[in-house]
């Protein structure tokens, strides 16, 4: 390796010559990568993923190869950015770090001598691969606009319980964070649990429609969602084509249909086990989001940090539940893992003073459920 001269030359050496001969091994066996990007450089990129199998990724990281190089072409342009601290960490061995963590719910040392990184590197890239997935959620995390599409989310509901006009089924559930501080009770639920409560909704298949992660664990649903950005779109855009589905949690409006709490009708039967078949979707979607990334599922315990960085990594969760969906990766029939707290709600038996809405859902229990 040919070495330039830096500066002026060391005592000891020959007139002429800019290094003394006792300096010439060790500058010579100097990596350059080192002096480029900082100690490291070459184990950080020692891990290639052709040199491991596909069952060996997926039991490590949760994915197949083809989905780790979709999302190092996705991904790739910001995880370099100069301006990061861990710009010398290729984003293949970032977005391998944060996979391992959503997926496992830990920083396991092996998991990061794996890939040639340390804990405190792990930690970097998970912070770095969830904010470049957060700045991608508005992509993936989407109500359909078009009207053929629409008309296709509607049929796919209504081809699981006859339930005419939904666009997306609506829930919450909570996830287990570290607490805060001494004083701040806001986000206790009612187990005494610090936590998150995540507002989303999803389609027939399972893909999030939307996805509000940032609410503290005090909040009951029904106020999670009078507070939610959901309401404003539905409320703002006064969308007369269909309408959500929300449990008894959830108080009865125009777009938004929930059970009758005393049913009596056969019709009114009939109309609350079509609702119950078809809100049961976004049981089974928090299932497989629990299921896939165990860093959400409390068997790891709670996520270690504060509330805003806990929400941005469930939201990214959710953004990769969405790409999964999209790239054929399926878990619908993998089966519920850990303890994740989801405190039970104290449903109050009350009806919506809305007039409108229950003229609607009158007019949809005579017209389909009769």
């Amino acid at each position: 390796m040919q070495v330039k001269p830096l500066g002026k030359p060391c005592h000891g050496g020959a007139p002429g010559d800019p290094w003394p001969s006792a300096m010439a091994v060790p500058i010579a066996v100097l990596d350059c990568d080192l002096l480029l990007y900082g100690r490291g450089h070459r184990t950080l990129d020692r891990f290639k993923l052709e040199d491991v199998t596909d069952e060996y990724l997926v039991s490590t990281y949760g994915f197949p190869r083809q989905f780790i190089y979709y999302l190092v072409d996705l991904l790739g342009a910001t995880l370099s950015r100069p301006t990061q601290r861990s710009r010398a960490i290729s984003p293949e061995t970032q977005i391998l770090a944060a996979l391992g963590f959503y997926t496992s719910g830990s920083f396991q040392t092996r998991m990061g001598d794996a890939i040639g990184i340390s804990q405190a590197s792990m930690s970097r890239c998970v912070a770095n691969v969830t904010e470049a997935l957060v700045e991608r959620a508005s992509q993936f995390i989407h109500f359909p606009e078009d009207e053929a599409t629409v008309q296709s989310l509607k049929d796919d509901f209504y081809g699981l319980a006859g339930m005419p006009g939904v666009l997306g089924v609506v829930d919450c559930t909570h996830v287990a964070i570290k607490a805060p501080n001494a004083e701040d009770l806001s986000y206790v639920n009612r187990k005494g649990l610090h936590s998150l409560n995540c507002l989303m909704v999803c389609d027939a298949r399972g893909v999030l429609l939307s996805a509000e992660t940032h609410w503290p664990g005090s909040l009951p649903d029904c106020t999670v969602l009078e507070q939610a950005a959901l309401t404003s779109q539905f409320e703002t855009e006064l969308r007369k084509d269909g309408w959500l589905l929300g449990d008894s949690s959830f108080l009865l409006r125009t777009w938004l249909m929930t059970p009758l709490h005393i049913p009596e009708t056969p019709a009114e039967y009939r109309y609350n086990m079509a609702h119950s078949a078809t809100h049961n979707i976004i049981e089974r979607t928090f299932r497989t989001i629990r299921s896939r990334f165990r860093c959400l599922d409390g068997s790891k315990g709670t996520l270690q940090y504060s509330p805003e960085k806990s929400s941005h990594i469930i939201l990214a969760c959710c953004v990769l539940h969405n790409i999964s969906l999209e790239h054929g990766l399926d878990v619908w029939s993998s089966p519920a893992t850990g303890h994740m707290e989801q405190p039970e709600e104290e449903y109050e038996q009350m009806e919506s003073v809305d007039s409108e809405a229950c003229r609607i859902r009158q007019e949809l229990l005579l017209t389909h459920f009769s």
